[in-house]
């Protein structure tokens, strides 16, 4: 049986203790009683911080956090080498967080080098086993108890894998060269002699790094919930080039289909009457204005947290609810998520605004998903599933 079966009974106690040493042995027990945090109980967790050292300040870091910068103070417990905040969450909340710990707690807004301060202040909680890696920073994940599934889709045993093949490609129409394209074809896909769906993602770094999508499609498959696909994932450029490249740009529509897809389609075995095109942030802007121009090509289209308002390129992201609207034909299937906690003029009105156009189709087969996160990598790996699974459902369920 645990000693504390709540943060406060051991709070309660520890702040009676005779002494400071009583103090930190108390603390030293509650860590070997309960080795993972935060702990999470209700709509309440509980995060922790341990240093022997002289710290001045510990803060958590999370996207939910109205300031500037987006942290809230931990409290020490007198004596001894814990810091900790309990903060209330939604049920099915899921987000990332760090611990910045003697961080000078200014502005970001006026601070010349973010990334030396993050990396130098910032870290991930050693105590919470689930966690993200990103080619910037590792992140730790808060997961209340209704949240959607987290796992380490690269972990799961007994899933047959498919392979990830990687090329280079060249652009004219972009004027980039040697970008990275991963193709994805499923288990089974060399002996089949079959043709197959073709999914196209972009920012394809993501998508094959922190995103698992292979190891998504892979485990969907097994349990058909997924059609088996190949999935094209091709590497962006920089921000600013993801900003020029995918929002409302023509030449990228056209590189898409003049030169990304005759690439696939000569060197794998594509069935060219259902391809589908997604992506995340404005590659879901650049993904929705490829089905647009084109849904008698792109019949399946998947948009993560489009910026679809109020921010860079409002001008041109105005048009895609009118768009939407009057278009003659639509892609035949449509995935949608927002996150609750994205910024509401850029993200979560002009999503909703869109949902409701969307569900007035009839012309589509349309879902709508919001989830409990900001704008990151972590809310968009959780919803990927649900994405794939809607876009290229088992024909048999």
């Amino acid at each position: 049986m645990p000693r504390w079966n709540a943060f406060e009974r051991f709070l309660d106690e520890a702040r009676q203790a005779a002494s400071d040493e009583e103090r930190q042995e108390l603390v030293d027990e509650l860590l070997l009683e309960r080795p993972e945090w935060p702990w999470v109980q209700g709509s309440t967790a509980t995060f922790i911080f341990t240093s022997m050292g002289s710290r001045r300040s510990v803060a958590l870091n999370l996207d939910t956090v109205k300031a500037d910068p987006p942290c809230v103070p931990m409290t020490r417990l007198e004596g001894t080498s814990l810091w900790y905040i309990t903060r209330e969450f939604d049920h099915d909340d899921l987000l990332d967080y760090l611990l910045a710990v003697d961080d000078p707690m200014t502005p970001l807004a006026t601070e010349p080098d973010i990334v030396g301060r993050i990396s130098n202040y910032w870290r991930f909680d050693a105590r919470n086993p689930l966690r993200m890696e990103t080619a910037q920073q590792m992140v730790s994940v808060l997961r209340m108890p209704d949240a959607r599934p987290f796992p380490d889709w690269r972990a799961m045993k007994n899933v047959p894998r498919g392979r990830i093949y990687e090329h280079v490609l060249d652009s004219a129409q972009l004027g980039f060269r040697s970008r990275k394209l991963w193709v994805y074809t499923p288990p089974g896909y060399l002996n089949s002699g079959m043709v197959y769906p073709l999914l196209i993602l972009l920012d394809g770094q993501w998508a094959v790094g922190p995103l698992q999508v292979p190891f998504v499609a892979d485990a969907l498959i097994k349990h058909r919930r997924m059609l088996p696909v190949v999935i094209a994932m091709l590497q962006s450029g920089s921000q600013q080039e993801r900003t020029r490249e995918y929002v409302s740009n023509d030449r990228q529509y056209a590189s898409l289909l003049t030169e990304l897809l005759p690439f696939v389609q000569t060197n794998y075995r594509i069935d060219s009457t259902s391809l589908g095109v997604g992506g995340v942030a404005v590659g879901a802007v650049a993904a929705a204005h490829a089905a647009l121009r084109n849904p008698a090509v792109f019949n399946g289209l998947i948009m993560i947290s489009p910026p679809m308002g109020k921010g860079a390129g409002e001008g041109q992201l105005d048009d895609y609810l009118m768009r939407f609207e009057q278009s003659n034909l639509l892609p035949r299937r449509i995935f949608q998520s927002v996150g609750r906690y994205e910024a509401r003029a850029r993200f979560v009105k002009p999503a909703h605004r869109l949902r409701d156009v969307l569900n007035e189709r009839r012309d589509t087969a349309y879902r709508f998903v919001t989830v409990g996160s900001g704008h990151g990598l972590v809310g968009f790996r959780s919803v990927i599933p649900e994405a794939l699974a809607w876009v290229f459902p088992e024909t048999s369920t």
